[in-house]
């Protein structure tokens, strides 16, 4: 990503902790992608302690639901920023579909390892190769297919899920179908809308005005919309309240990751510049130890199948574990692996060795 340069208005801590980041990269976006992988690995591993009390199991469903769409609205905002460094329209096109292309067969290859984790990468591919064209329009434009998607998402589900042709479609249809429309946990109408306003976040500036202050109101108020919906009927995934309770727990960590990038004490800044660090490095390798965590839970439930009592080393391998393996190759490799080879396919190839960045 391209460092996104500050506005004259602001503050010398808030310009410090964000170019001390990283060389050329934004701080919030690599810190919401390290929220939002770290929020999977949560969520994934959640199966190795069944038994864990009523609270826990609240938290990690809140951390498994905010994890997807903060995906699509960082990969929302790293779309913008592509459009942003220039380049010819036609080949950065091109570039994004290989990258949404990749997703999709590296996520079609990882759903046959035998997890339980429900695989994203499909829904995220077919997002950015949707999704990016988009982004060439005005912002109004953007703003206005932003809304009309979430109006329309409700009816159009409910339409979807009458379609029983469906299901006796040829294989690459119902696939198609599933990712757009039908899937159980993720669809691509729904997290749609968050890639763009990733991208419109990304235009509008990540600092602190009205605008994060309305976010940060709308977001316990949207999240206690879905909670009172819940208690007098049935909310499905997809429905207007589901999406309100996704838009609440999005806000929440968007507002805080930029509330704390633009601190302006010192003493503050350094505080939240040490606990960024594990959530950048998971960030910047975020798929590599996507790829990772769901091979090692294959490897668990082929051999074992689920947990029915708690395996709490299990969760610390997935959890921990993880988080200090990316913390390690982000500190002394680099690039993480697949996050290379992506960016060879793609066109964009990027230095495996932190050296060679530097």
């Amino acid at each position: 990503m391209d460092q996104y340069s500050a506005s004259t208005a602001t503050r010398a801590p808030e310009a410090r902790l964000r170019q001390r980041a990283a060389s050329g990269r934004l701080l919030v976006p690599d810190v919401l992608r390290g929220f939002a992988i770290i929020a999977m690995l949560i969520a994934h591993a959640a199966s190795f302690v069944p038994n864990a009390p009523w609270a826990v199991h609240f938290l990690t469903a809140n951390f498994s639901d905010v994890a997807s769409p903060l995906f699509a609205l960082v990969m929302g905002m790293s779309a913008e920023l592509v459009w942003r460094r220039g380049g010819r329209v036609g080949t950065t096109l091109l570039q994004q579909t290989l990258r949404g292309l990749f997703l999709i067969v590296l996520g079609v290859w990882m759903a046959s390892w035998g997890s339980w984790v429900a695989v994203v990468l499909s829904y995220l591919g077919l997002l950015i190769i949707i999704g990016a064209p988009i982004l060439l329009a005005r912002t109004p434009v953007v703003i206005a297919v932003t809304v009309l998607i979430l109006v329309v998402s409700q009816p159009l589900l409910a339409l979807a899920r009458t379609w029983v042709w469906v299901y006796t479609a040829p294989l690459p249809v119902r696939e198609l179908m599933t990712w757009m429309f039908l899937g159980p946990q993720y669809r691509v109408v729904n997290l749609l809308p968050m890639f763009l306003i990733g991208a419109l976040l990304i235009r509008h500036g990540l600092k602190r005005d009205r605008l994060l202050w309305v976010l940060a109101a709308a977001a316990p108020l949207a999240y206690l919309a879905w909670g009172v919906g819940q208690r007098l009927g049935t909310v499905l995934s997809g429905d207007y309240l589901d999406t309100l309770k996704d838009l609440g727990l999005v806000f929440a960590v968007y507002v805080c990751a930029v509330l704390a990038a633009t601190v302006r004490r010192e003493r503050a800044e350094r505080v939240w510049g040490a606990i960024f660090v594990p959530l950048r490095a998971c960030g910047q390798v975020a798929l590599s130890l996507y790829l990772l965590h769901v091979g090692l839970i294959a490897l668990w439930n082929n051999a074992y199948g689920r947990p029915e009592a708690n395996v709490y080393p299990g969760w610390l391998v997935i959890v921990p574990g993880m988080i200090l393996v990316g913390w390690l190759w982000w500190r002394f490799v680099g690039t993480g692996p697949v996050e290379w080879v992506m960016g060879w396919i793609t066109g964009r190839p990027k230095p495996l060795r932190r050296a060679a960045q530097r």
